[in-house]
């Protein structure tokens, strides 16, 4: 069996969380879901930069599961975002060692083409928010399926640079 990375950018916070919720509730372990994108309104940097610690995702209404994992950290190229996940461990020492690309990078790295991690480095630089879900290749119609249900500009194809819904 083959792990897949299936990856979708939402307009909003709020609608990514949704679907971390949704997945969660279908089985995907928060451990194999990621989120990044920019913080809600009411979440401050700390003034070290560095990551904030559990505390924010009760904050920001994560109880259990990905959410209340979620903290502040500065990707290059992009600024400060809120994120939790298994792919904060790439963009972390992507911003530690000052790698071209940040996001980008960490993207290709997972499977992601170059050209659309670029347009979704771009949707979360503009305000969007990205969930990043590996799965085993028997559930990824199902990721597919909960992630394009209601929120995805790539199902939609809006603010992708004016591409067709492509998912990762």
């Amino acid at each position: 069996m083959s792990i897949r990375s299936v990856t979708h950018l939402y307009d909003t916070y709020e609608h990514a969380t949704k679907v971390v919720a949704d997945l969660e509730v279908a089985g995907i372990p928060s451990s194999d879901i990621s989120l990044v994108g920019n913080a809600p309104a009411g979440i401050e940097e700390p003034a070290s930069g560095g990551a904030v610690g559990a505390g924010i995702g009760a904050a920001i209404g994560g109880g259990a599961g990905l959410l209340a994992g979620i903290g502040m950290l500065a990707i290059p190229g992009i600024g400060p975002v809120v994120a939790a996940g298994w792919l904060v461990a790439t963009l972390a020492g992507a911003g530690a060692g000052g790698a071209a690309g940040g996001l980008i990078g960490s993207l290709v790295e997972i499977g992601v083409t170059e050209e659309q991690a670029t347009v979704y480095a771009d949707g979360v630089r503009r305000g969007g928010t990205l969930v990043t879900a590996r799965v085993d290749e028997t559930r990824v119609a199902q990721v597919e399926a909960i992630m394009t249900r209601q929120y995805s500009l790539d199902r939609r194809g809006a603010g992708l640079a004016g591409q067709p819904g492509r998912p990762v």
